[in-house]
């Protein structure tokens, strides 16, 4: 296949992940806004940080919580909001139809239609939250389709390696959800530890799986290092990485690529239960330039200009 071709199914994987996961992201922190008392310092400009937006304020004087959502799902000039993603995603996919499913093609589009109506009016959706679970369920739904009617080849595999970087990264994301609001709340939250951390991970569909393998009260450490290193959970980091090392492992020219997967791979690997505040920010900073590292390694390899060939 060529390198162009390979390019453009890794990042329908990544911008349909993306789009779910952005989902996540602004529900997980808007139950927060609610959840926890005003006295904990939690902000919406903290959601754009986290998020890794860079062109916010050119947009927009104040980061309340209108322009926030409006930013994160609505934008059309934010590369990165919902409805940007969506557009993208289809576009991706229109021009690769002959290598996807003719039923991924409809929901894709079906999809971008949904969210053309529900984020393409100058209002925000009413029912936010049932929306944007929508959006997820929706997103959930092309993933499981794609996997079960697609051939496992080469496409497929940067289908797959898209799907878990992009994973990997907003899960990392919504952790600093957490470490974030401990470094803005100090000691005021920790009385409400349980409830912030059972939000993460609700965030990402991982509350049950949690209780199943950590028997006890819901605490901070436990669950980062749940989130990050456990290897059997599909949303957590370890893997994510690991679904990705075995994707690559048929491709040409990978030793690069398994390297920078390798370095990734030892850092989620860190104590990271001697983690907290401040430091654990930092960890995931640390973290996420390495899932970078494996993204650019990717594109060099493989969809660089110059190698327009069969890859």
């Amino acid at each position: 296949m060529l390198s162009r071709v390979a390019e453009r199914i890794y990042w329908v994987a990544r911008y349909i992940e993306r789009t779910e996961n952005t989902a996540r992201l602004v529900n997980v922190y808007s139950d927060l806004m609610l959840d926890l008392p005003d006295g904990v310092g939690l902000q919406w400009r903290q959601l754009i940080d986290i998020s890794g937006a860079a062109n916010f304020s050119k947009r927009y004087r104040s980061a309340g919580e209108r322009n926030v959502l409006r930013f994160m799902l609505c934008d059309r000039d934010n590369p990165n909001s919902v409805l940007s993603c969506l557009a993208a995603a289809r576009e991706n996919v229109r021009t690769t139809r002959d290598l996807v499913p003719s039923e991924g093609w409809e929901n894709v589009n079906e999809l971008y239609l949904f969210g053309r109506k529900k984020f393409g009016a100058k209002n925000l959706p009413k029912g936010l939250y049932e929306v944007l679970s929508q959006v997820v369920g929706r997103c959930q739904q092309i993933t499981g389709l794609l996997a079960g009617t697609m051939s496992h080849g080469d496409a497929y595999r940067f289908l797959r390696i898209g799907r878990h970087l992009e994973r990997a990264d907003m899960t990392t994301r919504i952790v600093d959800v957490g470490s974030a609001t401990l470094i803005a709340s100090g000691a005021e939250i920790l009385r409400l530890e349980n409830r912030l951390w059972m939000n993460v991970l609700r965030a990402l569909s991982a509350y049950q799986m949690y209780r199943q393998h950590v028997r006890r009260r819901i605490k901070g450490t436990d669950a980062i290092a749940f989130l990050l290193q456990d290897t059997q959970f599909p949303r957590a980091v370890a893997h994510s990485l690991a679904e990705i090392q075995d994707s690559l492992q048929t491709l040409p020219r990978n030793d690069a690529t398994l390297r920078a997967v390798g370095r990734a791979r030892r850092l989620v690997n860190s104590d990271v239960r001697a983690l907290s505040g401040e430091h654990l920010h930092r960890f995931i900073d640390d973290l996420q330039a390495e899932i970078g590292a494996v993204h650019t390694q990717v594109e060099s390899t493989w969809f660089a200009p110059e190698l327009d060939e069969a890859v």
